[in-house]
């Protein structure tokens, strides 16, 4: 998984400075902002245009960063984020600490954004104190959706989190809630089911150059039903290098925040497996057949092709699966 991006903002010289010491010790991908007041000494910072508020909601924002830290009396970040909270499942993590680090407190997202684990991470390098307030972590019980995050499983339904929490909290059977962790698409076991989805399948594409976006989602949302699995559970798409920057792949990978995993023809020719063979796709690209194998070779070792090669108009698709999460 990738470094978490981080953006901490401090509104006195002494948080500045303490993010900016954080920072070396976090994450490669951190910005700390502050006011123009808070340089000197050989330190400078990212400006704050406007207002905390207009910072937050450029800011506040998954597509460009995994969580915020304000250096800042908890009020000031309570009201700089109010306007801009969707739900659990899209809010990055935001953390609040005073200056010195005493006190950090996770304020949202403290589970699938990752808020208390970040607040635990900064108070063992302040040696201050990690304020989590969430049920299940202050009872001792791993929450199903800390449990997702940490084993790459996508949350499909985020409104029975609160059921499946409530239930472990109880301490007593709840027949009528469970969780559910697969990639297929099955019927839900209990009443109120808990889908966790594991990113353990790579889909394979071959495509005519210039292939509308529109044309491929149609054809993978048809081509998953089809083989009864997840879209939640798709870890990466997988072509023919000559295909890394075709808009439709691209595009469709970007928006799902899918990884997009090229091979060359000689690579692809080396992949082991029984796969379907096509004379004119190998006079034309070098290999034989570029969907199977690229999404086998995308999966890793020991993976399963799923479903074989499905031609569409203009389409190719085949879906493969890595070794599973034991949970």
């Amino acid at each position: 998984m990738n470094a978490p991006r981080i953006a901490f903002v401090a509104f006195t010289r002494a948080g500045a400075s303490l993010a900016s010491r954080l920072a070396r010790d976090l994450t490669p991908n951190v910005r700390v902002f502050a006011p123009d007041r808070c340089s000197g000494d050989g330190q400078e910072f990212l400006p704050v245009p406007g207002t905390v508020n207009e910072w937050a909601k450029e800011w506040f924002d998954r597509k460009r960063t995994d969580a915020l830290v304000f250096v800042s009396a908890t009020g000031i970040a309570v009201r700089a984020i109010a306007p801009c909270l969707r739900d659990k499942a899209t809010d990055p993590a935001v953390v609040v600490m005073d200056d010195q680090g005493q006190n950090v407190i996770s304020l949202l997202a403290g589970h699938m954004g990752g808020a208390n684990e970040l607040a635990r991470r900064i108070a063992a390098l302040t040696g201050g104190r990690a304020v989590i307030t969430t049920a299940t972590d202050v009872h001792g019980i791993e929450a199903a959706d800390s449990w997702a995050v940490e084993n790459d499983c996508a949350v499909e339904n985020v409104e029975a989190v609160k059921s499946v929490s409530a239930a472990m909290l109880d301490a007593r059977p709840a027949p009528c809630v469970g969780v559910a962790i697969t990639d297929e698409s099955i019927v839900p076991p209990w009443p109120v089911t808990l889908w966790l989805r594991p990113r353990v399948l790579t889909l394979g594409v071959g495509c005519r150059r210039g292939t509308a976006k529109k044309a491929l989602e149609a054809a993978v949302g048809d081509f998953l039903d089809g083989a009864g699995a997840s879209p939640l559970s798709l870890s990466a798409v997988a072509s023919l290098d000559r295909k890394r920057d075709e808009p439709a792949i691209v595009d469709f990978c970007r928006e799902r925040g899918l990884e997009f995993l090229t091979f060359g023809a000689e690579e692809l020719s080396r992949v082991e497996g029984a796969f379907s063979s096509s004379q004119r796709v190998l006079e034309v690209t070098g290999v034989d057949n570029v969907c199977e194998r690229a999404a086998v070779l995308a999966a890793g070792e020991r993976a399963v092709l799923l479903r074989s090669k499905m031609l569409y108009a203009g389409i190719t698709l085949a879906l493969a699966r890595r070794r599973r999460i034991v949970p």
